[in-house]
């Protein structure tokens, strides 16, 4: 399922320090070249694809 207002929504994310994000999987095939280079460098962008994958991120040890 694809979101709108990504890039929005990663600048926001950027200016308030998130350094990780996860969207979906589709939003980041298609929407991704809209997002400032300025934000990209500086969040680690997940895509995920199932809540499973969601838990798996979220959850990860290490």
């Amino acid at each position: 399922m694809q979101i709108g207002g990504l890039k929005e929504k990663l600048i926001a994310a950027h200016k308030a320090g998130i350094k990780r994000a996860l969207i979906p999987a589709k939003n980041y095939e298609r929407d991704l070249k809209e997002i400032p280079k300025e934000v990209l460098d500086h969040l680690t962008i997940i895509p995920v694809q199932t809540i499973h994958d969601v838990f798996a991120e979220v959850f990860k040890r290490g």
